[in-house]
């Protein structure tokens, strides 16, 4: 799995929890939350949908981590063990 489909993968993921969200608008530089207008619930749900979907697990202390696009690409490849 590439950045691209991590990257794909994520958006999905946001998208079943906020349908409204449009890909093509999302920065990948700048903090999800506040582009997508996540309370603290959706964003837990954001989190357990990558851990059920990509099988990775997120541990409490990561979540502060994952802020923009770049770091869940980032993580999920470290985590994936997959390359750019």
């Amino acid at each position: 799995m590439n950045d691209t489909d991590i990257k794909s993968r994520v958006i999905a993921i946001i998208q079943s929890i906020a349908p409204e969200v449009e890909a093509d608008a999302l920065r990948a530089d700048q903090p999800l939350r506040r582009q997508v207008d996540l309370d603290s619930m959706d964003w837990l749900n954001v989190l357990l949908g990558v851990h059920e979907q990509l099988q990775v697990d997120i541990p409490e202390a990561d979540y502060g981590r994952l802020v923009t696009l770049d770091d869940f690409v980032a993580y999920l490849r470290a985590k994936l063990g997959t390359r750019a």
